[in-house]
């Protein structure tokens, strides 16, 4: 990646490290094209599992932690940021908007994660709710961008 500001900036909203190991190629691909930086971000809820907030968190910074690493390890400059509340696509637009996102990248996990994890109808009401470019990359796609 060529060094310096970056002008396009992408956030990638992860549910899980298992989908953060399945986009590291891709967001890496794209970040190059694109001479982009990134930030990972990951809403993190309680789950049933869950025996307290720091479980909670433990696993939103193991999450950002993965991609971040990874593709740090490629060359790509990156940040992360664990977001909290309950309406996750409101987080998510809340972080574009603050981070000053230029594109918004969603991974369907195909486990049930990212879908279970913002809810059937987050992909969509991000895609209302912004002017940015969102693209939604599903679980059995690998290729590059």
């Amino acid at each position: 990646m060529v060094t310096g500001l970056a002008s396009s900036r992408i956030l990638i909203a992860v549910s899980s490290a298992w989908a953060s190991d399945k986009l590291v190629g891709t967001v890496s691909d794209l970040a190059e094209r694109l001479d982009a930086s990134v930030l990972v971000a990951h809403v993190a809820r309680p789950t049933e599992e869950d025996d307290s907030d720091d479980e909670t968190r433990a696993r939103g910074d193991q999450t950002v932690t993965t991609l971040t690493d990874q593709l740090q390890a490629k060359g790509v400059t990156c940040e992360s940021v664990i977001l909290y509340g309950t309406d996750v696509p409101r987080a998510i637009l809340k972080a574009a908007e603050a981070k000053h996102a230029t594109m918004i990248l969603l991974g369907i996990t195909g486990r049930g994660g990212l879908m279970s994890w913002l809810g059937r109808d987050v992909g969509q009401r991000v895609l209302k709710s912004t002017s940015l470019p969102v693209l939604m990359l599903p679980a059995e796609w690998s290729g590059t961008v």
